[in-house]
């Protein structure tokens, strides 16, 4: 019987609640690094390793101020997708996509990296930690088609060599393509 009320007194309490409260919000944790911008001469070397085009679908991994699928979307006419567990940078990146005029391009996605959907990523771009690259690799082979293209600033991925590495004025570019099964 007080099995009984505790479910039925936790009924009604979440039936009083408004849909807002209960519709399940994206991870709140703590991002895994802090913001550092790209600067604009890398992100223009990023996408023209991974030979960007208009068929391309790039995913920016920790997306910041959105800059990388905007440029993607602006420069190649590809579709980009931005993800970021911060809400100050998913603001940023989504002024910016507005500043831009390629809101039909560009969506910007509140989220954690590790758990969202990039299966349609054709080209993948990271600005993490070495240790953040190498806990993403089992993600990003299990989860992208072969031939998708990686593409990183300023850190490798450990043991998996780098197919290019670039030197952008002092900074590293590797790219590496998602191996056939």
């Amino acid at each position: 019987m007080r099995r009984l009320l505790t479910v039925l007194t936790l009924a009604s309490v979440l039936t009083a609640l408004p849909l807002a409260a209960v519709a399940q919000e994206p991870a709140s944790r703590r991002p895994d690094v802090i913001y550092v911008p790209t600067p604009e001469e890398v992100v223009d070397a990023m996408l023209q390793v991974a030979k960007v085009t208009k068929a391309d679908v790039v995913y920016d991994l920790g997306t910041g101020d959105g800059r990388i699928p905007v440029t993607a979307a602006k420069k190649y006419g590809a579709r980009g997708v931005g993800i970021d567990i911060d809400p100050q940078r998913i603001k940023e990146a989504n002024e910016n996509v507005q500043k831009n005029g390629v809101g039909d391009k560009v969506r910007i996605i509140r989220g954690d990296l590790f758990e969202a959907n990039i299966s349609e990523a054709t080209v993948v771009t990271l600005y993490l930690l070495p240790s953040l690259n190498q806990k993403l690799m089992p993600k990003l082979m299990k989860d992208l088609k072969p031939g998708t293209r990686i593409v990183s600033h300023a850190f490798d991925m450990g043991e998996w060599k780098p197919e290019q590495e670039l030197d952008v004025n002092g900074r590293k570019v590797y790219y590496w393509t998602i191996p056939k099964r």
